[in-house]
């Protein structure tokens, strides 16, 4: 498998992660100290992109602006580091749009560096990283909890490893609008969202409370905000009990309105969700059997600067992920390896010319190594049941439009094409993954024997095209093969590539 197309991170370098949350924006810089990154510089705007989620699935021009606005600001800080060094990620809110690429295009534009969107799952697994990575070690269990803007993320784990992960739609902006939409605060509209609540979060606390835990940690602003007004509340320093959270409780069903919540320790920018923050963790508390819960400083956007510098030196979890699946759908081993062998040597003629780089010879790798992962549904259409497989499944350290190349180069590794997967692609690698796709196409046809027989290995590379030098001898033992590739000069076409075939 591929290391990180990045190189490693030497310390003094200087690397940053956006956090694109659904209530509001980080961007943390870090220096890169001991192979360990000493945050510099964070900056948060509040922009509350959920609350411009509309039922539609649309985006409304006031929270677009705003965000764009946010981003813009950003990217003036991240003028100065290098594109590899930086990693931007979006979750629920940009999850849930009708047309999150148009959004996205924008967004990129005012940043100047790529986003992606990663899964509910993976957001958590990112949080796990953040926050453990904050705390003193420990050989124990522990349950970590990031209450968003739109979504809530569960983790139990021991060390540096998350065990269960789970994310859920419920977060404080979206939780306050929702339960509390004019403002009003009663009684019977807090018990309806305790109860709406604790139904979401039942349906995983018991596989939760089986597994164990002897630490339960808080991350990100709403348990912050929550632990601040505990502490002003008379609780412990930098923590949540259950007896100031009921205080609080009553405080803000005593207020009546949203508008009028005044606790002691929240800032007021925090007044228009604090309801519902508050709901959820009296919600988890219950379901969860929490007694304590402290917070902790980290969270995804610290997450995602440990797990670059993972990537960075060789510690991928991509890797680990697309062998599982691998294993998980009895992909022949000894097969995908010889039809990565093949990819990888024609990547490694065309590379230059093509001007593909180490990120699609991660993809190209990936993709031999499951192309044949449908074979355990059925052979007939198999490449495309490999790409629901790979479309949909939850694959630790992968975004959500990495898994769409990858799905997308896997269901047209074989047969014709299917251009409206990759017409759904963004523009700037929709030329790359057609290139990608076209070398394991040709990949898996010199492998189709199966076996350790060699195939003609001398390979000529032009802008769009390339050439493979057959000897005669070699025709005459492959038949089968010399149709498959004399019939696949007709496909590569498709994707704007000359196939030469040269006698010799």
């Amino acid at each position: 498998m591929p290391n990180s197309r990045n190189a490693r991170i030497r310390d003094g370098e200087l690397l940053a992660s956006v956090d694109l949350g659904s209530n509001s924006f980080h961007l943390l810089v870090a220096r890169c100290e001991h192979g360990e990154p000493r945050p510099i510089d964070h900056l948060r705007e509040s922009v509350r992109l959920a609350a411009g989620l509309q039922a539609d699935g649309s985006l409304d021009a006031a929270h677009r602006k705003a965000a764009l606005e946010c981003l813009a600001r950003f990217g003036q800080r991240l003028a100065s580091i290098p594109p590899e060094r930086v990693r931007a990620a979006a979750t629920h809110t940009v999850r849930q749009l009708r047309a999150p690429l148009a959004f996205l295009r924008q967004a990129e534009r005012a940043l100047g560096h790529a986003i992606e969107v990663v899964s509910g799952r993976e957001e958590a697994r990112l949080i796990w990283q953040g926050v453990v990575h904050t705390l003193p070690h420990s050989r124990e269990r522990r349950l970590v909890i990031d209450i968003g803007g739109g979504s809530s993320e569960f983790v139990v784990g021991r060390g540096l490893e998350p065990e269960l992960t789970e994310s859920v739609q419920i977060g404080c902006v979206a939780s306050s609008l929702r339960f509390f939409p004019d403002g009003r605060i009663t009684p019977k509209r807090w018990q309806r969202a305790r109860e709406e609540i604790g139904m979401v979060i039942q349906q995983f606390a018991g596989e939760y409370r089986e597994k164990g835990w002897r630490e339960a940690w808080g991350a990100s602003g709403t348990m912050h905000a929550v632990a601040a007004i505990a502490t002003a509340m008379g609780g412990d320093a930098g923590a949540i009990t259950r007896a100031p959270l009921r205080r609080m409780r009553d405080a803000v069903l005593a207020a009546g309105s949203v508008h009028r919540i005044a606790l002691p320790g929240m800032n007021k920018d925090r007044r228009p969700i604090i309801a519902g923050g508050i709901a959820i963790v009296e919600a988890l508390f219950e379901a969860l059997d929490i007694e304590w819960l402290g917070v902790s400083d980290g969270a995804m956007r610290e997450g995602l600067l440990w797990d670059m510098l993972g990537r960075a030196a060789g510690h991928d979890p991509r890797t680990t992920s697309i062998h599982g699946l691998a294993h998980r759908y009895g992909v022949d081993l000894a097969q995908a390896r010889r039809v990565q062998s093949a990819a990888m040597r024609l990547f490694d003629t065309v590379a230059t010319e093509w001007q593909l780089d180490a990120r699609a010879r991660e993809w190209l790798a990936w993709a031999a190594w499951v192309h044949e992962a449908g074979l355990a549904i059925s052979h007939s259409q198999h490449h495309r049941h490999a790409w629901y497989i790979l479309r949909h499944s939850d694959l630790a350290g992968f975004n959500t439009l990495d898994q769409q190349v990858l799905a997308a180069i896997v269901c047209n590794h074989r047969r014709k094409p299917v251009p409206e997967l990759l017409a759904a692609l963004p523009d700037r690698l929709r030329e790359p993954v057609e290139r990608v796709t076209a070398l394991l196409r040709l990949a898996v046809l010199l492998c189709r024997t199966r076996d350790a027989t060699t195939w003609p290995r001398r390979v000529g590379a032009q802008a769009n095209g390339l050439s493979l030098a057959i000897p005669g001898s070699w025709q005459r033992r492959h038949p089968l093969t010399l149709a498959d590739l004399r019939n696949e000069r007709r496909i590569l076409r498709e994707f704007g590539l000359r196939l030469v075939l040269e006698s010799h």
